[in-house]
């Protein structure tokens, strides 16, 4: 037997407090694979213990949850006795060492999570975010994450329908790469993970075990160094085309009654899938590793249980239904071994070549797991109002904006992935939120990504409420009624207190708005310790929003569609240029607070602008966010290649009105005798409106005194994201 030595204590991630709690559950010095198990289990990854106290005061429940926290993926409710399940999970750490494999196996087990539900993924987005343009890794990063998505998502034939990339000097070490999966299910065939009974043969499907991705949830629970580039082993290796058979099936199984219980093998492979199974149904389960396909000659028990080899499964199946299943993945050409059985002890036994080589209460890898009130420390939030030049131009700021790296379109992104496959997709990337149809129906969902890092850092509360809003006007925007979010919290080290305030106060806000808003959190992912030689990425708790078109007919685009519709902004606009793109671009600087969210103001905005769009009577719409008012016209006359003259009467001061990043508002366009109803509406409603002009002609003109072709903006636009791409010289930001 291995001795434990303090060192290898140390090595597995665990701390001295921690290995004295695992002699007290085991009464004894842990074995080796015992040790492997608890490191892996007990990691930040697995268990959240910095966050779990926190994450309870979000709302999850709705009357239209079905399932929240605490399984694969969140289920709601859309109708029809059908169900959505969605999950955005974080695969930033392994994407950073290895760009291509990190970022499509995030993809490959963001799938299986949803599919591992019962359901058939339909729809996948993405939140990346990247160091700056000018940082010598950045392009290889990008392409390398890119094409990971792309080849896995478009081997699946899953369409990827948008997400998010941003950049920022903070992610130039450490790399975010978020995953997010939505899949199709009826509500009567849903599977859960929960292994309940004894004597039930436990069976492993998928793809052979092999040694890559050990220590991948150990590695992801650490911050990186200058040395992080050796972890390149714990990088998982996806083949989506095994993937492709896994995923067909385990549905054939599904049709049939044979499963009790089904679970994802994703971080901690073996170790997870069998713990959790065993602890959500309230039983014991007893492993035999001779019986598990192996790739690799000589592995061990340890490598086993650990290894995070990807397209597997571990299922508990009826007795006597072995036969069956293994027919179904044999003749998809899969691996299938039973290789356990299910007991009423509550314990994890694990056998290999005739040993015993761990034997623990299920318990301790769970209930037991250590659970931190970190402490951390308040700071208060930036303040103040920015001084800027309000002589500068405003339409050459706004094509110096629409050209930025942030704002920029990211049609070289998304070309690379097939968002057409399955021929639902009614919104493709581009807009405010994507949508797909529920196949045969008139329904459809929306689905957005979003968050704003750059107000997250000056004030993690707004932050936090922030980027719920915005995933919530983003559905709104194409006339979806928001339903549920998933979240992926992706923070830095959670032993500072700094950090744990940022991270407690993003809770918070998010906790805030999704109660006022209705939105409930019926799932997600925290990703902490990201940080590369002591410096953390800016607090980004990424949204992922669903929300249900009942009549697609009934849907808005941000496309500008006719000449002589009026320009209406629904929402007030106080000038707010605190932490905006345009200080950032165009003054160089990222300081002042952030616009602060007005959630009833966010809820009754929205629900007028979504009435308009239910009713027929508004087909254009956009969420005004990044960039302001000027940009959201910008963006919707580039779309639609129509024009617009706008203006403001009595303006003092153009700069703040057209840029500031007010929230709560929206654009929309209508024509000419439907809009003076909808602003009298508006009115009557107390929600401040104002028309701005009407869209016609071939340029955006300014209050009659200036304008620029719409073609000439679009240049700019399209333009950026090819010449990074194609190694053109990179201009450093002012």
């Amino acid at each position: 037997m291995t001795k434990i030595t303090p060192e290898m204590v140390r090595e597995h991630g665990l701390s001295d407090s921690e290995y004295a709690t695992v002699l007290k559950l085991l009464g004894r010095e842990p074995s080796f694979v015992e040790l492997g198990i608890f490191s892996v289990m007990w990691s930040e990854h697995c268990s959240y213990k910095s966050t779990r106290v926190h994450l309870k005061k979000l709302p999850t429940k709705a009357p239209w949850v079905i399932q929240g926290p605490g399984e694969n993926a969140g289920v709601i409710d859309i109708g029809d006795g059908d169900a959505c399940i969605f999950k955005m999970e974080s695969h930033n750490h392994p994407s950073f060492i290895e760009p291509y494999q990190g970022a499509a196996t995030g993809v490959g087990g963001i799938m299986r999570d949803v599919f591992t539900m019962g359901a058939r993924p339909i729809a996948m987005m993405n939140a990346l975010r990247f160091g700056e343009p000018s940082h010598p890794k950045t392009r290889h990063l990008v392409s390398g994450v890119v094409s990971g998505i792309g080849g896995y998502g478009n081997c699946m034939g899953v369409p990827t329908v948008g997400g998010e990339v941003n950049f920022h000097k903070s992610y130039n070490g450490n790399i975010l790469v978020n995953a997010m999966c939505v899949g199709l299910a009826r509500q009567d065939k849903i599977f859960l993970s929960a292994a309940k009974g004894a004597g039930n043969p436990v069976v492993y499907v998928g793809s052979k075990t092999g040694r890559d991705g050990i220590h991948g949830a150990t590695m992801a629970s650490a911050e990186f160094d200058d040395a992080s580039e050796e972890k390149r082993p714990t990088v998982q290796v996806g083949d989506p085309f095994t993937e492709k058979l896994l995923l067909e099936a385990c549905l054939e199984l599904m049709a049939t009654d044979a499963i009790i219980a089904i679970q994802d093998m994703g971080a901690a492979g073996l170790t997870s899938s069998s713990a959790e199974m065993g602890d959500k149904g309230g039983s014991g389960i007893e492993l035999n590793l001779d019986m598990v396909p192996q790739r690799e000659e000589n592995m061990t028990a340890y490598e086993m249980m650990l290894s995070e080899s990807q397209e597997r499964m571990l299922a508990v199946l009826k007795p006597g239904r072995e036969d069956q299943a293994r027919k179904i993945f044999e003749k998809w050409e899969l691996d299938f071994a039973v290789i356990g059985i299910t007991t009423d002890t509550n314990r994890l036994v694990i056998k290999h070549k005739g040993k015993v080589e761990a034997d623990m209460p299920i318990t301790a890898l769970s209930d037991a797991a250590p659970i931190y009130e970190r402490p951390f420390t308040k700071r208060a939030p930036m303040t103040g109002a920015p001084a800027y030049d309000k002589a500068k131009p405003v339409l050459a700021s706004l094509e110096k904006i629409l050209a930025a790296p942030d704002m920029a379109s990211r049609r070289w992104v998304w070309e690379q992935y097939d968002n057409s496959v399955m021929n639902d997709t009614i919104q493709h990337p581009g807009g405010d939120a994507a949508v797909v149809r529920v196949h045969g129906t008139q329904k459809a969902l929306a689905i957005t990504t979003d968050v704003s890092p750059r107000y997250c850092r000056p004030d993690p509360f707004e932050g936090g409420k922030q980027a719920v809003a915005e995933a919530w006007r983003n559905l709104t925007a194409v006339g979806a009624t928001p339903l549920a979010v998933t979240d992926n919290l992706n923070y830095g080290n959670p032993q500072k207190p700094e950090i744990m305030w940022e991270i407690v106060a993003g809770i918070d806000g998010i906790g805030e708005a999704c109660r006022a808003l209705d939105f409930p959190v019926i799932g997600g992912n925290c990703s902490l310790y990201n940080e590369t030689n002591g410096e953390g990425i800016l607090p980004t708790p990424a949204i992922g929003g669903v929300g249900l078109l009942k009549d697609v007919t009934k849907m808005a685009t941000l496309a500008f569609k006719r000449a002589g519709d009026v320009v209406i902004l629904i929402g007030e606009t106080r000038g707010h240029l605190g932490q905006s793109i345009y200080l950032r671009e165009i003054e160089g600087r990222e300081e002042g607070a952030v616009p602060p969210v007005d959630l009833a103001v966010e809820k009754k905005n929205g629900d007028f602008v979504r009435g308009l769009i239910a009713s027929g009577r508004v087909d254009t719409a956009h969420d005004a966010s990044d960039g302001g008012v000027l940009v959201a016209i910008a963006e919707m006359a580039m779309a639609g290649k129509i024009g617009a003259s706008i203006g403001q009467a009595g303006l003092a001061d153009g700069i703040s009105f057209w840029f500031g990043e007010d929230q709560a508002r929206y654009v929309i366009a209508a024509p000419f005798a439907e809009a003076e109803k909808i602003v009298a509406e508006a009115r009557a409603a107390n929600i401040f409106v104002a028309e701005l002009g009407k869209t016609g002609g071939d340029t955006l003109a300014l209050d009659d005194s200036d304008s620029v072709a719409v073609s000439k903006l679009s240049a700019a636009h399209e333009g950026w994201f090819p010449r990074f791409m194609a190694g053109e010289e990179i201009p450093v930001r002012n």
